[in-house]
């Protein structure tokens, strides 16, 4: 499908204004393989015809349909499963005793598409029952795809979605066969996770004060101001004794004086306030 530079322009910047994403040049492809359905569902002949109807605003549903088609929701459960294991190590002990007396872990998922990385937490504490019995473990998972988010609510994944990051026993342990190739994942591990349809850049969800923040893979696709913007949302969400994770090829360098990694966790952020209050207890 050729994408003549006008209508690139055209869904580009539908995509930022209505997302804060950018569509850069070198996702062309994701144009062509995004739209492709869309094409076919609606008959249109070309890309041109299809953002001359986007243009006239007369299909406010299509405009949706097409947003979300280009949303990037790439994930699987445990992806890239070392930062995991980082995230439950270090910060976690961490956090645990800084919650001791309230006995409450709040944990907030970031662009999280399908559901997969929240209910991967999920699993990891429940794997661990006798540690965190009489705890509240409470797990949010935002995104701004409404589809993506009514997949993660109905927890239901495929067969290829759930033995994608899976081990058999996991799988066995945590979902039930449902229909043809499909499969439901335990009531007890939905019942720990809360999903909403939610931009980054817009208020922080309840409550508010999180002891853990995953944002993976999210700000790559931001412009520096939404990108800014985004960290500072997070930094007022985050509790003093909090981690940030951010993907393998993001940093806060450069990008936020809000943050600054953790001197115990390579890979991992932490608020910089927090962190310069302990260096004038230590000094």
């Amino acid at each position: 499908m050729e994408v003549s530079s006008s209508s690139r322009r055209i869904l580009a910047s539908l995509l930022e204004t209505r997302t804060g994403q950018q569509l850069a040049v070198n996702r062309n492809w994701r144009i062509d393989t995004a739209l492709a359905p869309i094409m076919r569902e609606h008959r249109f002949e070309n890309l041109d015809h299809l953002v001359t109807k986007l243009v006239t605003g007369s299909s406010p549903a299509l405009t949706e349909q097409v947003i979300e088609a280009l949303l990037n929701n790439e994930t699987f459960f445990f992806r890239d499963k070392l930062p995991f294991d980082l995230l439950m190590g270090g910060p976690l002990k961490r956090i645990e005793t800084a919650r001791a007396a309230e006995k409450r872990i709040a944990i907030w998922s970031v662009g999280c598409s399908t559901g997969q990385e929240a209910y991967s937490i999920a699993m990891t504490f429940a794997e661990q029952e006798v540690r965190w019995r009489g705890w509240k473990i409470e797990i949010v998972g935002t995104d701004i795809s409404r589809s993506a988010i009514g997949r993660a609510r109905a927890g239901k994944y495929s067969q290829f979605e759930v033995q994608r990051g899976l081990p058999v026993m996991q799988m066995v342990r945590w979902f039930g066969e449902e229909g043809e190739g499909g499969w439901q994942i335990s009531q007890k591990l939905r019942d720990m996770v809360r999903f909403e349809v939610r931009n980054i850049v817009e208020r922080p969800p309840e409550p508010k004060q999180f002891d853990m923040i995953l944002c993976r893979n999210v700000l790559l696709y931001f412009a520096p101001d939404m990108r800014r913007l985004a960290f500072s949302r997070m930094a007022d969400a985050l509790a003093p004794h909090g981690a940030l994770m951010l993907g393998a090829a993001e940093t806060v360098i450069g990008q936020t004086d809000r943050f600054v990694s953790d001197a115990e966790n390579r890979g991992l952020y932490v608020p910089a306030a927090a962190a310069a209050a302990a260096s004038r207890r230590v000094a």
